[in-house]
């Protein structure tokens, strides 16, 4: 694959290109599935994937195939070529700099393919038994071998080989007629070794939706419970990656590049309550879905984020940093990390006068200012520091500049999804209603 890679930018460049680059992906994969309440597939699967990409003249041509040999590769280099040609000149396309030659390895290469049987097969005996009206709607848990090479025409020639195991479970609730909203959950690991339904928050979602066969609506209860009210946000880590996607979308390229981002002025400054440190961290060993090389092929390093509530850093590439003048971020984005808090996640509860526990969100990403509204699914009710009871049907909405700035407590407790290390983030002044 390596020289495969050569040659489709050698390839390139005697075609006339004046700079290349090529990537190219190999993909092993072992699957386990549960399925109406059964482990019924176990399936392997290779898969090959080559990007190559061409400059000439400031004007950018890429194409993508996943037959990989000479003759093919042959047919889209030409076919890169004729791409540059119809292309706009823009002077910021470029391709990383050398001379660089690294290699990399990490997590479990080759599966274990009894443990993971046994583990599955825990999982849903555990279910069975613990909680009788969840319905395993499809659970997976797969092994993934991931081989990437980079080559490009500045001697650039990276490599890396990383596997790990990956856990999803869908699940809902049935009671009689009764049927809770679904939810879902995934963990990324480098070993098979502890049981997956004791890990994350499996166990807490389980218990929580089968509460949630019973739900109410806000704007039908008492008095006491009012239809519309400004009220306490507290972001489970299940629910906090979606924040944390609507925050970083604001730093990356487009945002940057076309001046629309909230945050466009704030490098320095303060955009979060001091509390806040957000961090990307591929190379964190804690980290199982981890990462050596960017997508612009340079190296990957950990990225300050946000650190004391000041923004730190843009998430550019090598395209944005070059067409805005502003530097270059080090890494890729992902593999988020959020340092914890003082309190625990039961003081913070406690100390919530009215609010919700927002476990799932379903809505669109944020406007160009920041406003966002959407639906609250798997959630709770809380009132003078109690859970009430699992909601429905419930609106929420505000600004994500001002819930970062209205940030009230941390957990002190974080979950390590494999992929990412989240705590529960309280944060005010957002709007709850009746859909």
């Amino acid at each position: 694959m390596k020289d495969l890679a050569k040659y489709a930018v050698n390839k390139l460049l005697e075609l006339g290109a004046e700079k290349g680059e090529c990537w190219v992906q190999v993909e092993n994969k072992d699957e386990l599935n549960i399925h109406s309440a059964k482990i019924d597939l176990l399936r392997t699967n290779e898969s090959y994937t080559l990007k190559l990409t061409g400059l000439k003249d400031n004007k950018k041509g890429s194409v993508t195939l996943n037959k990989i040999n000479k003759k093919n590769i042959d047919k889209m280099a030409e076919k890169t070529l004729k791409i540059i040609e119809s292309s706009r000149e823009d002077k910021a396309n470029d391709i990383s700099e050398g001379p660089l030659k690294e290699k990399f390895e990490s997590g479990p290469i080759a599966p274990e393919r009894e443990k993971m049987y046994e583990n599955l097969s825990n999982f849903l005996k555990n279910v069975k038994n613990d909680f009788p009206k969840i319905k395993l709607e499809q659970s997976i848990l797969e092994h993934t071998k991931i081989e990437n090479y980079y080559e490009n025409s500045n001697d650039v020639s990276l490599y890396s080989k990383k596997g790990k195991y990956q856990f999803t479970s869908m699940f809902f609730s049935k009671d009689g007629k009764k049927t809770s909203s679904f939810n879902y959950t995934q963990l990324s690991t480098k070993n098979i070794e502890k049981p997956y339904y004791n890990s994350g928050t499996i166990k807490r979602l389980l218990k929580e939706n089968q509460e949630q066969l019973e739900t109410k609506s806000v704007q039908l209860e008492t008095k006491s419970v009012p239809q519309n009210f400004k009220g306490d946000l507290i972001i489970t880590p299940d629910c906090m990656g979606s924040f944390i996607g609507f925050i970083t979308r604001y730093l990356k390229d487009h945002y940057i590049i076309t001046g629309n981002s909230i945050f466009k002025d704030k490098l320095n400054k303060k955009i979060a309550n001091e509390n806040f440190s957000l961090y990307s961290k591929p190379l964190a060993e804690e980290i199982a879905s981890n990462y050596f090389i960017t997508s612009d092929g340079n190296l990957a390093e950990n990225l300050e984020i946000i650190k004391d509530g000041n923004l730190k850093s843009f998430m550019l590439s090598l395209y944005g940093s070059n067409k805005t003048g502003k530097k270059r971020a080090n890494n890729s984005g992902g593999c988020y990390v959020i340092e914890p808090g003082k309190k625990s996640i039961d003081d913070i509860i406690k100390n919530t006068d009215k609010g919700i526990i927002l476990s799932r969100f379903s809505g669109g990403n944020p406007s160009d200012n920041g406003d966002f509204s959407g639906v609250a699914k798997n959630s709770f009710y809380v009132e003078n520091g109690e859970i009430k009871y699992p909601i429905s049907e419930t609106m929420i909405a505000g600004n994500l500049a001002e819930i970062l700035m209205n940030i009230r407590n941390i957990s002190k407790e974080r979950v390590n999804f494999g992929s990412s290390i989240l705590p529960w983030i309280k944060t005010s002044g957002v709007m709850i209603s009746g859909k």
